[in-house]
C-alpha cells in the first residue's frame, strides 16, 4: 500500500489479488448478498485508490481495509435502508468417497446451516466483530483499530457476541430438534 499512495498504482493490482477473497467473504457474509458483496469490494478497492494519500503506516494494512469495507457496507445498508438479510446458503465441498458416514456429513451440513441462520440472527455490531476476529483473523488490536476502539473493548465485544452467536445456535438447536 505504501507504493500505491506514493504513486505506483500498478501495485493496487497486487493488493487486489492478494486481498479480494477475504475481503469478498468478509463483506458477504456481513451483507448477505453475493451481488452487494461483489459491488462493495470493487467500492473498497476504489476507495483505496482514491484515499491512498490518508493510509498512514502506523498500524495494520488489513485494519485500515477492512475500516473501509465496514464503512462501504454502513453506507449500502444506508442506501438501502434495510438491515442484513440472510446469508445465501453456501455450497460445502463436496467429498470423495472416502466419506467414512453419510450421517457424518449430513450432521456437519445440518450444524453449518444452523451456525449461518444463527449469525443472521446476531445484531449487526456483533455479527461484524465475530467476522473480523474469527473468520478473517485478525487480531485483537487489528480489530479495535477497525472498530475505533481500545483492545479491551474488541475482546468484550466479541466474548459477548460469541456468547450470543451460542444462544442463538443452540435456540435453533433446539427448535430442530424432535
Amino acid at each position: 500500500m505504501l507504493a500505491v499512495r506514493d504513486g505506483d498504482l500498478d501495485a493496487l493490482g497486487d493488493l487486489f489479488e492478494r486481498h479480494h477473497g477475504a475481503l469478498f467473504g468478509f463483506l458477504y457474509k456481513l451483507v448477505g448478498e453475493r451481488m452487494a458483496a461483489e459491488d462493495l469490494s470493487q467500492i473498497v478497492f476504489q476507495r483505496m485508490l482514491k484515499y491512498r494519500h490518508t493510509y498512514r503506516d502506523t498500524g495494520s494494512f488489513t485494519a485500515w481495509m477492512y475500516h473501509l469495507a465496514r464503512r462501504c457496507a454502513a453506507d449500502h445498508f444506508r442506501k438501502a435502508s434495510a438491515a442484513p438479510k440472510g446469508v445465501e446458503p453456501v455450497e460445502l465441498e463436496s467429498y470423495a468417497d472416502t466419506r467414512p458416514l453419510a450421517a457424518d456429513h449430513a450432521a456437519t451440513s445440518d450444524d453449518q446451516a444452523l451456525l449461518h441462520a444463527a449469525l443472521q440472527r446476531l445484531a449487526p455490531e456483533e455479527r461484524e466483530v465475530l467476522l473480523l476476529s474469527r473468520l478473517q483473523e485478525l487480531s485483537f488490536a487489528e480489530v479495535a483499530e477497525v472498530l475505533e476502539c481500545s483492545i479491551g473493548a474488541a475482546r468484550v465485544r466479541a466474548h459477548r457476541a460469541m456468547q450470543s452467536l451460542r444462544d442463538q445456535f443452540f435456540q435453533l438447536q433446539q427448535g430442530s430438534t424432535p
